[in-house]
């Protein structure tokens, strides 16, 4: 009995907190009007405001446009702040609109106004802003907002997406340009070179080359290949990982930047995307490795009778594979970045042997009309004439089918280069007799070095290592013609 009269007490108490919470939520709902809106309720003019700044949970940061029209960060005027960025900060608020509108709000903490999560502050000459970020709806996928008219709005666009930022992603980096015509490049540093552009020069056989280095009077020609991947790898080091940006001369000596192991300076045509005119434009990249380190890794240093430095021989081996220390600087940027060991390796390849040709011969066939072939001791003769525009190749007046020779000659590439000169036994010789004024003949040697490599000797030079089996290739390829 006394059981039955405490659950018909308690559930006298359920209906009674039921009726009240059904009360209470009546009353908001009258209280609160609620509606749907495609209201602007702010239309900003970015360029009018003189003042910026919010408190999140990234932190709190203060802007404000000097006389000039640029934006200063007072925590630091020396931040390079990037104005584009501020400008996307303050483009949301030029039509700031709604979806859904709360009035005659009593209670902001419901919304997480009360503490939210971030307030936006802007000034113009004239007038102040201030926007509150509450909670995020999940129901609606939308944010609430007050900009203090005693309204709270659920709004298309989340402030918060942009203004949850450190102050690292607000920095003016340096850019790289689009180097689409590149006229010179020059290194300086531990290695020096110049690279100069020229078309149908008269230093090279094929049409193809249109960037030499340049050593006193003497062009000798690049892959072209190798030289625009070399500027690709300068074009897409998307530097961004900045260690300091208001570097000083011992902080450039600490990253060994004050003397660059490498400088790498690009002369270019700007185009229309780079500049609002057109002209040359140098632009310059300094290469350094923290000093500490690059002397660990070339050994303990003496000095000759001429007082100057002599080191040990650098490591080799694995020790090329160890992770290093670089830094990049624009210029004569203030920004030091910090370079990955891949990046720094790959802006190291700008020798001549990094850059050059590593086919033996790269004339187009169409060019050539006899070859002359050394092997076994026996001399053969490979003819061509042009018909209707095409080579017809013969062997003794017997017309052939070059394709396997031809792809034999293009396998003949350079493993490493040297200057070593052979003495053993020539493999195979062929003398190209080409349509070319400059170059009316190139002869390619093949010398045996040991069982998996020849010695390539062009025109009297000694040029590179050579995989024997492609030796062995094209020495096959010419027996299947003249063996028939």
């Amino acid at each position: 009995m006394k059981r039955n009269k405490k659950i018909l007490i308690l559930c006298g108490i359920l209906v009674c907190v039921s009726l009240a919470a059904f009360g209470v939520n009546r009353y908001e709902k009258e209280k609160e009007r609620i509606k749907n809106s495609d209201e602007m309720i702010m239309e900003i003019d970015s360029e009018q405001v003189t003042l910026l700044s919010w408190e999140c949970d990234t932190g709190s940061f203060v802007f404000h446009r000097d006389e000039n029209g640029n934006w200063i960060y007072d925590e630091d005027g020396e931040f390079p702040v990037d104005g584009e960025k501020i400008k996307g900060l303050l483009a949301q608020f030029e039509q700031f609109g709604v979806s859904f509108m709360i009035e005659e709000v009593e209670d902001f903490g419901q919304y997480g106004l009360d503490e939210p999560v971030c307030t936006v502050r802007m000034e113009t000459a004239s007038e102040s802003y201030e926007i509150l970020l509450g909670n995020y709806s999940a129901m609606d996928s939308e944010r609430y907002v007050s900009i203090g008219d005693g309204n709270v709005y659920l709004v298309k666009t989340d402030p918060l997406d942009r203004f949850s930022v450190e102050i690292s992603d607000l920095i003016r980096h340096d850019e790289i340009p689009a180097f689409a015509d590149v006229t010179q490049m020059r290194f300086s540093g531990a290695d020096s070179e110049q690279i100069v552009y020229e078309e149908e020069s008269g230093a090279t056989y094929s049409s193809e080359d249109i960037y030499f280095v340049k050593r006193e009077e003497t062009l000798l020609p690049l892959d072209t290949y190798r030289v625009r991947a070399y500027l690709d790898v300068i074009g897409n080091l998307n530097l961004r990982d900045y260690v300091n940006y208001k570097a000083s001369e011992g902080d450039l000596a600490a990253c060994g930047l004050d003397t660059p192991e490498l400088s790498v300076m690009i002369d270019y045509v700007k185009t229309e995307e780079d500049t609002n005119g057109e002209g040359e434009e140098t632009f310059v990249l300094h290469i350094g490795r923290d000093p500490a380190e690059r002397e660990a890794e070339h050994g303990e240093n003496t000095e000759d009778d001429n007082g100057e430095p002599v080191y040990e021989e650098e490591n080799d081996g694995e020790a090329g594979e160890e992770e290093v220390t670089a830094y990049a600087r624009v210029g004569e940027s203030k920004i030091i970045y910090r370079l990955t060991t891949e990046q720094y390796r790959e802006l190291k390849e700008m020798t001549y042997d990094s850059l050059r040709h590593q086919e033996l011969f790269r004339a187009d066939f169409s060019d050539v009309y006899q070859i002359d072939i050394g092997l076994e001791g026996q001399n053969y003769t490979i003819t061509s004439e042009l018909k209707n525009d095409n080579r017809i190749w013969y062997y003794q007046e017997e017309e052939l089918d070059t394709a396997d020779l031809r792809s034999a000659i293009r396998g003949l590439r350079a493993v490493s280069f040297t200057d070593r000169t052979p003495d053993r036994k020539e493999e195979i010789s062929l003398t190209f007799s080409l349509d070319h004024e400059n170059f009316p003949e190139v002869r390619v040697q093949l010398y045996r070095y040991d069982g998996d490599t020849c010695i390539a000797v062009v025109d009297g030079k000694t040029e590179a290592f050579v995989e024997r089996a492609a030796v062995v290739d094209l020495m096959e390829a010419v027996n299947g013609i003249v063996l028939k």
